[in-house]
């Protein structure tokens, strides 16, 4: 079977990204924006503590999932680059200690110049010994009463560590002349973090360090032979499925979920500092690792802290980015109802450029509107405080029929989207929770209107969540239209999505699982057809991942044919462009910046014939294929050309938009004495279209 599966590659080699290489690629552009010095000090940090959370997630889910797949029988090889699970581990941890290096020089740097701002993160080395004395007396006094106390011996068994917390590990000798070890959990909320240390303006130790100096004290009838502070990443990608109980209700069963993801095996295991490599092994043994997943950190093992120091030094707004307020569409007048202006004309919304405040205005509307008979929405994932809850209880309350997928598999975001269907539920709201064997992570909102005798549908598609807080910090697309056709699709979509089914047929919006992927094959077919008719050819694309393996053979295909293909591709990207006779008239950039890119457009022909799409799917199989997706055509011209505009916009971009290149990797590409950052050109757009 493998020798098989190579003769298959053979017709692309050179052609193909692995999935987890190209997001630590993604990673690496994130840290970039740390080393970056044209960016603000405060920001630098926010890039470094992103960069870490990023990796955290990719061992908790991906690394965690090659674990998984190693135990499965058969030949389980990735089916782009044929590597097997651990051919994969393997690279990914070769590649993972390269940017761990990378990122503790960053760290060491940023730190400097935060030093140079007057905010200072000290070690003991650092202080004098009236400081000195000032911590040891707050550690005996505040500290040393909330800790917990762990011996590993023949009697103590090796104590069960959380995922991502950290802990203060010792290696003990006994007063007999034996070793053992010394365990103490330095997550607190009761202690905070960042200690601050008196008489010295913002100056502050982390708890973890203080707790490390005196361990001796703690520990106090044993001598402190090594010391290191440690944190256990755990795998945290559960089949739902394999753990079903019948007797309990879907919701319940998500609540399991979060607490059996807490126990899950380890998959790696970080250190501060080098220790013996015997007692590394007794860990390892413990924690069933291996060496090649221990990783040795000059950094602070968890950089989340960062954003507290940023807190102190945003005061200079030097250090930060230049405010920036989401503006009042110019397509709407604020001072009149929203729901007749969408009646009357679409809509086009584009965050965090554009206030999502108008969606939540005719959230509000419909809620009290005598003529609104039902809402129907798909949730993933909602803000702490959520307006939009907050509308369709109102709804529910004014006696209006509200029916509300959420999904509970929304990964990390189960436990919050537990309480909100609570509170939907209690309202009196129909709450289902998806689809047996699919995630709903459709952006789709339907609301019904009765007007005499004319049935009337406000249909709005986005790219992203429902969610106030991340409007303003990513980059989507939320289109509202009263179109009839569009609106009876997606009563189709809540109508199969209500019963637990998907739909099999779809007029004007594309909906995945079963009508997304082939009309995408089709459209490009089209645009391949067209090429090799002798006239222009076009496919304009920007997603946050491209995996899909059909999605992209075929896009191979049209660039084989002569079609021009301009993709905008955040995070993993699966195809390498430019490659002669390949991938040629294929090119692949990145935007990472300020905003996180989270918009997809499909642009699928020339301007004078294109059929243009906003969606919630990127092309990946789990998109096209394993989740209810929706992407809805925009049908209004002057919206089209707004879109392309927008596109053309982050193609022309120079800043922050990282080139693909034939080998995979990618480079910032300048146009002479010409700079274009497209977010801040978005922004000036929005400013400049308010004010007029």
């Amino acid at each position: 079977m493998a020798a098989k599966a190579n003769t298959v590659e053979d017709k692309h080699t050179g052609i193909y990204v692995n999935r987890e290489l190209s997001w630590l690629k993604f990673n690496e552009r994130v840290l970039e924006e740390a080393e970056n010095e044209k960016v603000p000090l405060c920001e630098r940090m926010s890039f470094l503590s992103i960069y870490q959370s990023n990796l955290d997630e990719f061992f908790m889910v991906r690394v965690g999932s090659l674990e998984d797949m190693k135990l499965l029988p058969g030949d389980n090889r990735e089916n782009k680059t044929n590597m097997t699970p651990q051919e994969q581990i393997d690279a990914i941890l070769k590649r993972v200690n390269v940017l761990n290096d990378r990122k503790d020089t960053i760290y060491t740097h940023v730190m400097e110049l935060v030093a140079k701002e007057g905010v200072h993160l000290v070690s003991f080395r650092d202080l004098s010994k009236a400081d000195g004395k000032y911590l040891e007396d707050y550690f005996r006094r505040e500290v040393l009463p909330l800790l917990s106390l762990m011996i590993v011996g023949r009697k103590q068994p090796f104590p069960f560590l959380k995922g991502q917390e950290i802990y203060a590990f010792a290696i003990l000798g006994t007063k007999s002349g034996k070793e053992k070890i010394g365990i103490i959990p330095c997550s607190s909320e009761m202690i905070p973090r960042l200690i601050t240390v008196p008489g010295l303006e913002s100056t502050y130790m982390l708890l973890e360090e203080l707790i490390l100096h005196f361990l001796p004290t703690a520990f106090s009838g044993y001598k402190v032979l090594e010391k290191s502070v440690l944190r256990v990443t755990r795998n945290a990608d559960i089949d739902v499925n394999k753990i079903y109980d019948e007797d309990l209700n879907y919701r319940d069963q998500m609540a399991q979920v979060v607490k059996l993801r807490k126990k899950l095996a380890p998959v790696r295991l970080e250190l501060t500092r080098d220790i013996a490599p015997k007692m590394v092994d007794t860990v390892c043994n413990y924690l069933e690792l291996t060496k090649d997943q221990v990783f040795y950190s000059k950094a602070p093992l968890d950089l989340s802290f960062l954003f507290a120091l940023e807190d102190v030094l945003r005061k200079n707004p030097d250090l930060v980015f230049p405010k920036r307020l989401p503006q009042s569409t110019s397509q709407l007048d604020s001072a009149s109802p929203v729901i007749p202006q969408i009646l009357d004309h679409d809509v086009l919304l584009s965050y965090p450029y554009e206030s999502i405040r108008p969606f939540l205005n005719m959230l509000s509307e419909a809620a009290n509107d005598p003529k609104v008979v039902s809402i129907r929405m798909t949730l993933y994932r909602l803000a702490k405080n959520s307006k939009v809850v907050e509308a369709l209880v109102e709804a529910a309350e004014n006696g209006k029929q509200v029916d509300v997928l959420v999904e509970l598999k929304a990964r990390f975001d189960e436990a919050n989207n537990i309480e909100w269907s609570r509170r939907l539920e209690d309202a009196g709201c129909h709450v289902v929770y998806g689809i047996d064997g699919l995630k709903v992570h459709s952006k789709l909102c339907l609301i019904t209107r009765k007007d005499g005798s004319n049935i009337q549908y406000i249909t709005q598609v986005g790219t992203g969540n429902y969610n106030e807080k991340t409007s303003r910090m990513y980059t989507d697309l939320s289109l509202i239209t009263a179109n009839t056709e569009i609106g009876e699709d997606a009563l189709r979509v809540f109508q199969s999505i209500l019963i637990g089914d998907t739909v099999e047929k779809s007029e004007k919006l594309l909906v995945a699982p079963k009508c997304l992927q082939e009309p995408v094959l089709s459209m490009i077919d089209k645009e391949i057809q067209t090429a090799l008719a002798g006239k222009p050819a076009y496919i304009g694309i920007k997603i946050n991942s491209l995996t899909d393996k059909r999605i992209i053979d075929k896009l191979v295909e049209a660039s084989k044919a002569g079609v021009k293909i301009e993709m905008v591709v955040r995070g993993i990207c699966c195809l390498k462009s430019g490659v002669p006779g390949k991938t040629e008239n294929i090119q692949i950039r990145s935007i990472v910046g300020r905003y996180l890119e989270h918009s997809r457009i499909y642009i699928f022909g020339t301007p004078e014939r294109d059929s243009i799409y906003i969606s919630s799917a990127d092309f990946m199989t789990r998109n096209t294929l394993r989740r209810v997706e929706v992407a809805v055509p925009v049908y209004d011209n002057g919206l089209k050309c707004r879109i392309r505009e927008m596109f053309l916009t982050m193609m022309s971009d120079n800043v922050k938009a990282r080139v693909q290149q034939p080998d995979g990797s990618y480079k910032i590409e300048p146009d002479g004495d010409s700079s274009l950052n497209a977010q801040e050109t978005l922004f000036e757009e929005a400013y400049a279209a308010a004010r007029s």
